[in-house]
């Protein structure tokens, strides 16, 4: 199979498809890796790192979309790389599509099979190519939300440890998955005060028997969730429903009761968001301040670190890649139901369930699509 590596066009993004390593993997097995220049730049490898790796480069991305079969890539496509794809041709990336339509519309206009990161399936019920950008953008939320409550970025002021005789402050993380359970690490880490709300008894139960005391549990109710959000110096928003639009637990009427300079971190932003009031951001311009409160909203966090980032990505993308390029589209699928699961839009045709209602289109189950 002939594989197309584009390097990425949103702002401020520097992860990439496959680093040299993977792309060795591939090109051992007889496979054709094409490589845009400069793809890699951005976390210290050169044109040169893939060439000797086995890699062709090209120094068009319309040709990498126009020659190969399988586009590996990172980040959604924006709309001129959605109008490069063709049908029959795959595409493996992040899609993040219950919150946005337009790419959605642009995927199945494009006839293309496009495969999410995100709601590819393992046998234990967990997203495994999501799992490392979650652990990521957990351990980022702590850093980032420290650096929203200095002054000068607009917060209040407040040193989330503390220091003798001054009390720290006061972490609200809502969800206790992956991205949530790293962003209590990390605030354990720096002596913050932290409380974590989810709506599993299973999962709180598992929280409390890996951090003992050094956090606090509630099970989350509105009631609960106003309770602690008011009290908060930073909230971190980590709720996941896969493949679907993120609830909004926090809407405008409780954020203007939020004290002035707090923060609040949306890690569900790639899915729409969990706060009435977030909308996507940059790194470039990540922040903004609405009824006082000051927001981070960045919809690719880890692209702040894009080296530890792509290197985790590809250690779990890898095999399904080799899966793709060996047994080709169908066999992979038929062959791995977790792999079916991640297939979004085929053929002009929107094929998972959750995505189809948050984008108001109509379902199509893949086996019925020929």
């Amino acid at each position: 199979m002939r594989i197309g590596v584009p390097k990425e066009i949103k702002v401020h993004e520097y992860r990439v498809g496959m680093v040299p390593s993977s792309v060795r993997e591939l090109t051992a097995a007889g496979h054709a890796v094409v490589v845009e220049t400069g793809a890699g730049t951005g976390i210290g490898f050169t044109d040169d790192d893939y060439k000797q790796a086995g890699a062709s480069l090209s120094a068009s991305a319309e040709a990498i979309f126009a020659e190969c079969d399988l586009i590996v890539k990172v980040k959604e496509p924006q709309l001129p790389e959605c109008k490069r794809l063709r049908k029959g041709q795959i595409l493996f990336t992040y899609l993040h599509l219950a919150a946005d339509t337009a790419q959605a519309d642009a995927l199945i206009a494009s006839g293309a099979s496009a495969i999410a990161y995100e709601t590819v399936t393992d046998n234990f019920g967990g997203l495994p190519l999501l799992t490392p950008m979650s652990e990521v953008a957990g351990r980022m939320s702590i850093q980032v939300g420290a650096n929203c409550l200095q002054r000068a970025a607009g917060g209040i002021g407040t040193l989330l440890g503390g220091v003798p005789g001054v009390l720290p402050g006061r972490v609200v993380i809502i969800g206790g998955g992956i991205s949530g359970t790293n962003a209590a690490e990390m605030a354990v880490g720096i002596r913050a005060d932290v409380t974590v709300l989810d709506n599993s008894p299973r999962r709180l139960r598992e929280l409390e028997y890996q951090f003992g005391n050094q956090i606090k549990t509630e099970y989350s109710t509105a009631a609960a969730i106003e309770r602690h959000v008011l009290a908060a110096d930073l909230v971190i928003g980590a709720v996941l429903v896969p493949g679907a639009a993120a609830p909004k637990l926090i809407n405008r009427t409780l954020l203007k009761r939020m004290q002035r300079g707090s923060a609040v971190v949306d890690i569900s932003i790639d899915q729409g968001g969990c706060f009435e009031t977030s909308r996507p951001t940059t790194h470039a311009d990540p922040t903004f301040v609405e009824e006082g409160v000051v927001h981070y909203c960045v919809a690719n966090m880890p692209g702040a670190v894009p080296r530890t980032s792509t290197f985790a990505l590809n250690n779990v993308t890898l095999p399904f890649v080799r899966k793709l390029a060996e047994l080709g589209f169908e066999r992979a699928l038929g062959a791995d139901p977790h792999l079916a699961n991640g297939l979004n839009i085929h053929k002009g045709a929107v094929t998972h369930k959750a995505v189809a209602d948050a984008i108001g289109r109509p379902y199509t189950a893949y086996p019925t699509i020929h």
